[in-house]
């Protein structure tokens, strides 16, 4: 029975490490549940299938539309999107018959759904909402003298999402952070397993076992960011948000540079922190093992299987006794006398065990409470007290940018572009079907959801284009077996809907093959089915796309490369903002929060790599490029981490007793933000050389003249980076003054280097000059 109970704990940590927060399963089952009850409800009613169709589109439209995060937020929403759809139902019906004139109010249309996207969750909304019910009418061929029983069947529908969405499958910001965080749990242990694979794995094994790595520590990132997200809405007040988030931020943290530290272990050589994030980078040679070490090797085993039962063990609400045990032995490897004698390496692979298990420890009392402390031992003591203080400070404890106007909005380019190619997709839909034309407007209108390049929009139609010539395969598939059994048909229905929204945010290739395969069922219920019917969604998503493109490409286009070089000025802008306000906190500046700014750096490194997938698709032909690409990511993904982690300690010296400011590190944050400055300034250079009006966005001239000025200030006017030997002489300089491994200090110190160095990689990328300075003189011994 033990047994069974386990295997299923396993499996389902599997499946919601690899769906954080159930956010896929619950989309899927709340529109597929609201599109089953409403078919259920007309099917009783005796509607026909045509306003049956009708009803079940306008349910899964109103149900996945509607992403505010607060309940009554969703009720206004779903309450104003009724009326929104029955005008926009009725406008189709009225002008269907009229070509030019419903071509042109259909464009209208277009943009004003386009438009409010301004308007946040709920403008967005709303215009999805109007968008999709005018296409609903010109699908099922609406007519004036239908419309009370489509009025009967959109009414059916909202209602019935409103059944799925506050009553049989509600959604709650509390129960969405709640799944998040046992997402998160789920995530670290897959981390930690991997991790013990790393240290048991073959040299012929190191470099895939390495990459899965890479994918668990990217995946435990991701459930941290969507965490952070969601603790605004899903917590009681400001502190318990800022608890977790920086509870969360720890164990991010100290998981990942567990990691680096086994890395370490294995190899002959401290781990490079790229070897984490860049795809074929170099690989640790091994180490040459020492038999006195092999005692400590087995034992690191054993103590790393016992912090997976640690973490795995995080979700229960009573850890049990034997469980305190194995925290207390593990929290015993933070004190230097409690290390098992073996190289430097590998006993910094057991302090790494014993602050994984801190953070973990600092979890479970953010979620938890104190919970038992009888078997607590000294050292579990002292962290308590550590998160005590640390608890007590946050208890008793931006930058926004000017609102853009015009044409530098996204959304209105946004909305003139799709605008423009929904009347060149009519214009060529016409000629392709004077019946089913609207395909091509979808294309077109989809492909400009969530994007913000031309590169962007011209994956994205690839993709759906892919998809759909699959799916219609797959439709044909279908079609041929269900024949007309109109019951078997709405259930596969149900399937394929489900399917396309588990996967929407995980392929959207996949999604359009799934929608595609759908309509092959629905046009079997409205006994329009045929083979050319589906080629010829082939040809109108093809020709969709096309006009997407060409709108993107010749009405205030926004390329590519401008959009990466705008996200990456904000990555780096985040990334001198944390490391100087880190590096300040280090030396005795003011407390500023840092955890926010981290995040800020967080999410701007999201949007960046999200901005250069077109340069990383496989099917790109510029492959220097999609080389240099890969490389600057990853190299700004091992700063964040370091930045990340620097900050984490910095906020912690204001209120501990163990680590103190040390004025001596101001220096170091006055040369990284003259690196960072030099970066900024370099690229908007870049940028400013390429035709200003395709630019939304914050002016060139500001940004670069900003830079600079900071540069003056610190009479640092250069354009090229410093480079000096400064951090590294306090680590490796030997004697009394060098803090011993393990310690604060040398981790801060460990950071700053591996900051500085990767703030200086990014020079040749971006082709900046360096230079290096004098070497500093040997420093003792901070005070932290």
């Amino acid at each position: 029975m033990g047994t069974a109970r386990r295997i299923r704990t396993r499996v389902w940590d599997r499946y919601s490490a690899s769906d954080p927060g159930l956010l896929r399963l619950m989309a899927g089952l709340r529109t597929v549940g609201s599109i089953g009850l409403t078919l259920l409800i007309l099917s009783l009613l005796d509607i026909s299938v045509t306003h049956m169709v009708a009803g079940a589109m306008a349910a899964m439209v109103s149900t996945f539309a509607i992403r505010e995060k607060r309940v009554r937020d969703q009720a206004v929403t779903l309450a104003l999107g009724l009326p929104t759809a029955f005008a926009s139902v009725s406008l189709g019906a009225l002008l269907n018959p009229h070509i030019v004139i419903g071509d042109i109010a259909f464009i209208v249309l277009i943009f004003g759904a386009a438009y409010v996207r301004r308007f946040g969750d709920r403008g967005s909304a709303l215009g999805m909402i109007g968008f999709q019910i005018y296409f609903l009418s010109l699908f099922v061929h609406a007519t004036g003298s239908g419309l009370p029983s489509l009025y009967l069947s959109l009414a059916i529908a909202f209602a019935c999402s409103a059944v799925m969405r506050f009553a049989l499958v509600p959604e709650t910001p509390e129960r969405t952070l709640d799944r998040l965080r046992q997402a998160f749990r789920a995530r670290t242990a897959q981390l930690v397993a991997t991790q013990i694979e790393l240290l048991d794995a073959e040299p012929d094994r190191l470099e895939s076992v390495i990459a899965d790595l890479r994918k668990d520590i990217a995946r435990l990132h991701e459930a941290a960011l969507m965490i952070q997200g969601a603790l605004d809405g899903g917590t009681d007040d400001e502190t318990t948000a800022a608890l977790l988030q920086r509870r969360v931020a720890d164990a991010e943290i100290a998981v990942e540079r567990l990691g680096l530290l086994l890395l370490t272990a294995r190899s002959g050589e401290r781990a490079d922190t790229l070897t984490l994030h860049l795809p074929n980078a170099p690989l640790p040679a091994p180490a040459r093992r020492v038999p006195d070490e092999d005692d400590a090797l087995r034992k690191l085993r054993t103590e790393l299987r016992a912090l997976h039962l640690l973490v795995t063990r995080l979700g229960a609400g009573d850890p049990g006794t034997a469980v305190a045990r194995v925290r207390n032995r593990l929290l015993a490897y933070r004190d230097e006398e409690n290390l098992p004698p073996a190289s430097l390496a590998v006993q910094d692979a057991f302090r790494g065990i014993g602050e994984a298990a801190r953070s973990v420890l600092g979890l479970r009392l953010a979620l938890d409470g104190p919970g038992d402390e009888s078997d607590d031992t000294p050292e579990t003591i002292r962290s308590r007290e550590e998160f005590e203080a640390e608890d007590l400070a946050l208890a008793g404890e931006g930058e926004t940018e000017q609102d853009r106007t015009g044409l530098k909005r996204r959304t209105t380019r946004a909305a003139i572009q799709v605008s423009a190619g929904s009347g060149l997709a009519i214009l060529g839909g016409e000629f392709l079907s004077t019946q089913r034309w609207y395909w091509a407007v979808l294309t077109c209108w989809v492909v400009f959801l969530n994007t913000s390049s031309t590169g962007e929009i011209l994956v994205k139609g690839y993709r759906r284009l892919i998809g759909t010539v699959c799916g219609v395969v797959a439709g044909v598939l279908l079609a041929g077996a269900v024949g007309h059994h109109t019951v078997t048909a709405f259930v596969l229905v149900l399937v394929l809907i489900f399917a396309m929204f588990f996967t929407a945010p995980v392929s959207y290739a996949l999604m359009s093959f799934f929608v595609t395969a759908m309509l092959g069922l629905l046009y079997s219920l409205l006994h329009t089915y045929s083979v050319h019917v589906l080629v010829l969604r082939i040809e109108e998503t093809a020709l969709g796309a096309a006009c997407g493109i060409i709108a993107a490409v010749l009405i205030f286009p926004v390329h590519t490369d401008l959009r990466t070089d705008e996200q990456l000025v904000t990555v780096l802008e985040r990334l001198r903002d944390v490391a100087t306000s880190a590096v300040a906190q280090l030396s005795g500046g003011p407390a500023v929060d840092l955890l926010d700014m981290a995040r800020d750096l967080d999410t701007a490194l999201d949007d960046l790599r999200r901005s250069t997938h077109p340069l990383t698709h496989p099917v790109t032909p510029l492959r220097g490029r999609r080389r240099t690409a890969r490389y600057l990511v990853a190299l700004l993904e091992t700063c964040a981490y370091h930045a990340r982690s620097l900050a984490a300690t910095a906020e912690l010296v204001p209120y501990s007793t163990s680590i103190a400011a040390d004025p001596r590190l101001a220096a170091v944050g006055v040369r990284l933000e003259h690196n960072l400055d030099v970066l900024i300034a370099h690229v908007e250079d870049v940028t400013d050389e390429r035709p200003r009006d395709s630019r939304g966005g914050k002016d060139a001239d500001d940004i670069k003249d900003a830079a600079r000025g900071r540069a003056a200030r610190h009479g640092t006017v250069d354009d090229a980076l410093r480079t000096e030997p400064s951090i590294a002489s306090m680590l490796e300089g030997g004697g009394s003054g060098v803090p011993r491994s393990g310690s604060v200090t040398f981790r801060v110190l460990r950071h700053l280097q591996r900051l500085d160095e990767g703030v200086a990689g990014l020079a040749r990328p971006l082709g900046v000059s360096v230079t290096a300075g004098k070497a500093g003189r040997k420093s003792g011994r901070p005070a932290a």
